[in-house]
């Protein structure tokens, strides 16, 4: 036999041989695999696709602008239902804080907001809480907050403690003094009620 024969021989064994080789090889490891139960696959998350797309939101968004009296206005939530062309944008967990040109500076916490571009106002509801630098503490079921103006007002009754003690009115406003320009007045109105409490 010629060396030549003996190499084709060669070839044709080994291209009968090899791929019984490979198959004896994935078959072994086949059945040495663990199988797998679909009990014990790791439970996914629930997400409402449909829910999603009829709702779109967004996570963390924050907003910051000027007002048209040159008050600076900032926004941040945790999550935000977009507007949508038959409902406004909704916040949840929202913080806006306003600091207006007397140098002044009130924050606001809500659990939820409604924002309104037509309108350019945002409605915060839901266990709100206003904190002014001059140390009054506010607390009211609903506030609405301007978009293009330093302004803020209650749209329910009132409780605040400050400098000068426990405030109860059924109204509040935050809004420029038309007496003096650059100025600005928080004011409690509607039947206001005042426990006086020296050094408070």
């Amino acid at each position: 036999m010629t060396r030549a024969d003996w190499h084709t021989r060669r070839v044709v064994w080994l291209k009968v041989a090899l791929p019984l080789v490979a198959l004896a090889v994935l078959s072994t490891l086949f059945l040495l695999a663990d199988r797998i139960d679909p009990d014990d696959a790791p439970t996914l998350a629930e997400v409402d696709v449909e829910g999603l797309a009829r709702e779109p939101r967004i996570t963390a968004p924050t907003y910051a602008g000027t007002t048209a009296d040159g008050g600076a206005l900032t926004l941040s939530a945790e999550v935000a239902q977009m507007q949508t062309d038959t409902n406004p944008a909704n916040l949840h967990r929202l913080t806006l804080a306003l600091a207006t040109t007397d140098g002044a500076v009130t924050e606001v916490e809500a659990a939820d907001a409604v924002l309104d571009p037509n309108t350019r106002q945002i409605v915060l509801s839901g266990g709100v809480i206003a904190t002014t630098s001059s140390g009054y503490r506010i607390e009211t079921a609903e506030l609405v907050a301007g978009l293009d103006a330093s302004h803020l007002q209650s749209r329910a009754s009132v409780v605040a403690t400050g400098p000068a003690g426990r405030i109860e009115a059924g109204g509040m406003t935050l809004s420029q003094d038309p007496d003096t320009p650059g100025a600005y007045l928080l004011v409690f109105n509607q039947g206001v009620r005042l426990v006086y409490q020296p050094g408070g």
